[in-house]
C-alpha cells in the first residue's frame, strides 16, 4: 500500500510537470521592473506625431522615448506574434546601451533572457545595432541571434514611427538615464 502510494505520488508529479511549463533560470530582470500599459504606447504615437508637425517647419525632428514607453510597445507588439522570440519584455535605456530583457520558451522550458545593445545611426540615416551580449540562460543562442534582435528592433522604430519613417533621416540617438533621445531630418 504504501509503496502504491508513492508510485501514484511520483506519477502525479510527473504527469502535473509534463503540463506545466518548467523555468530553468537566467539572468534575473533589473529592479524596478517597468510598468506596460496603452497609455505609453499612445503616448509615443502623439509625442512622434508632434515632433514631426513642429519639424516640418524646420525641418529638424526631436523627439524622447522612455523606458515604459518602449517597454510597452514591444509588450503591445509580441501581443499578436504567434512565436515571438521573446515574452515579457523590460527594457532599460542606460549608459548609452539598450539592455532588453525578457522570457523566452523552449518546449516545456522558459529561462529568462537579457540582450544588451549599442545603438547607434549608420550612414543612410537608419539606427544601427550592434549586438554587445546576450543571454538565454542554460538555452544556446538562437542561430541568427544578431539579425533577429535588429528586425525585431527595427520593426518597433518604423512602427513606431509610423509612416514618418521613410521620410525621416536619423542623424544623432543618445541614451542616458532612461531617456533615448533621437534627432533627424525630414527628407
Amino acid at each position: 500500500m504504501q509503496r502504491t502510494r508513492k508510485i501514484m505520488l511520483l506519477l502525479a508529479t510527473l504527469v502535473t510537470t509534463m503540463a506545466c511549463t518548467i523555468f530553468v533560470g537566467g539572468p534575473e530582470y533589473p529592479q524596478p521592473p517597468i510598468p506596460v500599459s496603452q497609455e505609453a504606447v499612445t503616448s509615443l504615437q502623439e509625442q512622434v506625431k508632434a515632433a514631426v508637425e513642429a519639424g516640418a517647419l524646420t525641418g529638424e525632428v526631436t523627439f524622447t522615448m522612455n523606458e515604459t514607453q518602449l517597454t510597452s510597445y514591444l509588450a503591445y507588439k509580441n501581443i499578436d506574434d504567434p512565436t515571438p522570440m521573446f515574452t515579457d519584455p523590460q527594457v532599460y535605456l542606460r549608459d548609452g546601451q539598450m539592455r532588453i530583457y525578457g522570457k523566452t520558451t523552449q518546449g516545456n522550458f522558459v529561462a529568462n533572457i537579457g540582450i544588451v545593445l549599442a545603438v547607434g545611426v549608420d550612414e543612410t540615416g537608419e539606427p544601427a545595432l550592434q549586438l554587445v551580449s546576450a543571454d538565454f540562460g542554460p538555452f544556446p543562442l538562437p542561430e541568427g541571434l544578431n539579425k533577429a534582435i535588429t528586425a525585431v528592433i527595427e520593426e518597433a522604430y518604423t512602427g513606431a514611427l509610423g509612416p514618418v519613417a521613410t521620410g525621416f533621416r536619423i542623424q544623432s540617438i543618445s541614451i542616458a538615464d532612461g531617456v533615448m533621445t533621437i534627432v533627424g531630418q525630414i527628407r
